[in-house]
């Protein structure tokens, strides 16, 4: 059987005891299963320091709710990353009141679990267009 990863780069190790992003046993139980239904989907590694870099640069380019959809929707399909950005259960009075969570999950490292609702946050405050069509899409603005 070849390597899991020949072809494709994998992420670099985090520097021990800064990061719970558990890489190593990820490596280790997707070595042998693969294609194994319940396996550790190892898709995360793929994400190199330098993809992340590109990630984050474009999802704070985000120009329309569309488009974050569609960025929601490619992180599911190519690396296997559940992002949720959603109005929080209580009011919204701010743009804080946006819940973003990027679900953990075995090899995303802690530092990108900050990072890409950050860059999110940034578009959402360049473009407050984007935050209102988000509320909207609950029917908050609907005429009745």
């Amino acid at each position: 059987m070849p390597p899991l990863f020949a072809a494709a780069p994998i992420r670099t190790e985090c520097p021990p005891g800064a990061c719970i992003c558990e890489r190593a046993a990820l490596l280790e139980g997707s070595a042998g299963a693969a294609d194994a239904p319940g396996a550790p989907d190892a898709r995360i590694l793929q994400l190199t320091r330098e993809e992340e870099g590109r990630l984050l640069a474009r999802l704070a380019r985000i120009d329309s709710l569309a488009d974050l959809r569609h960025m929601q929707r490619r992180l599911h399909e190519q690396l296997g990353v559940r992002l949720t950005v959603a109005p929080a259960a209580q009011e919204v009075r701010s743009l804080r009141g946006i819940a973003i969570a990027l679900h953990a999950q075995p090899g995303l490292c802690r530092k990108t679990r900050q990072a890409v609702p950050a860059a999110i946050r940034q578009a959402l405050e360049r473009r407050p267009e984007i935050a209102w069509a988000l509320l909207d899409e609950g029917g908050l603005f609907a005429q009745s």
